[in-house]
């Protein structure tokens, strides 16, 4: 298992340091861990039940809007997590 996870980090790590990656490229990389964090977060913001239906005015959706606009303003990660537990618990007390 170890070697699973180290070899697809280490190949691309020793074959390009060397080497001079083009900016749009780098810029696209960079791009990657937003899209895997959306792709991970929408659907469980949006929606619910099995089967899986769309549902707007989720709870959990109503508290990531006003905890993103709070991350994006403050950059502050540990305010995020608490600003975001808090929105939870109140909306979760309605």
């Amino acid at each position: 298992m170890g070697a699973v996870t180290f070899l697809p980090r280490w190949i691309p790590l020793f074959f390009l340091s060397n080497r001079k990656l083009p900016d749009w490229f780098v810029e696209w990389l960079d791009l990657i861990p937003a899209a895997i964090l959306s792709a991970l977060l929408i659907p469980a913001l949006v929606t619910a039940g099995d089967p899986r239906r769309l549902i707007l005015w989720r709870p959990e959706l109503l508290v990531a809007v006003p905890t993103f606009l709070f991350a994006l303003k403050t950059k502050s990660l540990g305010g995020t997590v608490v600003v975001g537990m808090l929105l939870f618990w109140l909306v979760g007390k309605v």
